[in-house]
């Protein structure tokens, strides 16, 4: 393993930021995994931290193919991380909208071009991704439909659910889609929660990663049997919306199968209690988002079902 600074960037407030990534083997750049490029992304950086513990004991043992680059970033954006705050602290800009960046740019823009510059190139690109709503999700890999990649790829995951995204304009700063517009077959991998830490699904998360790279000769490991895994396509998913603001209780767990007409959750009034709505499943299917905020204001989404 070598660890090396990839990108610095001085600032007169605080110490240099220093984004960090850890290589392991040698020559084709093969893979490479990124983790937390938000602020609040704590159980993505873990999963990243667990990915190097794996990495280091296969690579002591001689069980990196020859002619293999693998890199993890487990972290580009701790200036924002030891604050609390989710996206950059200066501006309140997301570094995963400033894609493929821009070296004379504002600061979130020159951090994506000195992080894109070292990853690009890569065979496969693996994300460790976080929703922008609030709330626990179950783990799955997710691909953007560019045209540049096959979905079929997401099955070697073993994860149970594989989907396909079709890309939105805001999606063209992100770093999947510039990854596969430079031609590195890039994959999201959603590990459930963000701002706290899931072991369980941390587990499932690392796994999955070692059993893409051991599919595709980089690597020899081991690991438990994973799901044949389903692809659909985003379109093929509901989201269910709130019709009231008040006190949200959840009724159902992520990975539940629902039928159309089930109660989801609940709002309450805050104030006396009284059940103000109730939220149902407008269709049938299998649980994958579910919203965690204790409070929630109208027509907000509160679940996603896979039909």
């Amino acid at each position: 393993m070598k660890k090396q600074i990839l990108y610095s960037l001085k600032s007169p407030y605080r110490e240099q930021l220093d984004v960090i990534g850890f290589r392991f083997g040698h020559g084709k750049k093969s893979a490479a995994i990124v983790g937390a490029m938000r602020g609040n992304e704590v159980q993505q950086m873990y999963v990243c931290s667990r990915m190097i513990q794996e990495l280091k004991i296969i690579e002591a043992k001689g069980l990196i193919a020859e002619d293999t680059e693998i890199m993890v970033i487990p972290c580009v954006n701790y200036y924002s991380m030891n604050i609390g705050k989710r996206f950059w602290a200066m501006d309140n800009t997301d570094i995963n909208r400033m894609f493929p960046g821009y070296s004379l740019g504002e600061t979130t823009q020159r951090i994506a071009d000195g992080l894109f510059s070292k990853i690009q190139g890569y065979e496969y690109g693996i994300q460790l991704a976080s929703f922008y709503q609030q709330g626990n999700f179950l783990p799955h890999v997710k691909m953007m439909d560019t045209g540049f990649a096959s979905p079929e790829l997401m099955k070697d995951f073993g994860l149970q659910f594989g989907i396909l995204r079709k890309p939105r304009p805001y999606d063209t700063t992100t770093l999947n889609y510039n990854w596969q517009i430079w031609e590195t077959k890039a994959f999201s991998v959603y590990a459930n929660a963000t701002d706290v830490i899931d072991e369980n699904a941390a587990d499932e998360a690392v796994y999955a990663i070692l059993r893409f790279l051991d599919k595709h000769d980089m690597i020899s490991a081991n690991t438990p049997p994973g799901y044949i895994t389903k692809l659909i396509d985003e379109s093929k998913t509901k989201q269910i919306r709130s019709e009231a603001a008040g006190i949200f209780k959840s009724c159902i767990e992520i990975g539940k199968r629902v039928e159309r007409g089930d109660i989801l959750g609940i709002i309450s009034d805050p104030f006396d209690g009284e059940i103000i709505s109730e939220i149902r499943s407008t269709v049938s299917g299998t649980v994958y988002f579910e919203y965690c905020s204790p409070l929630i204001n109208s027509n907000t989404v509160c679940f996603k079902i896979i039909k």
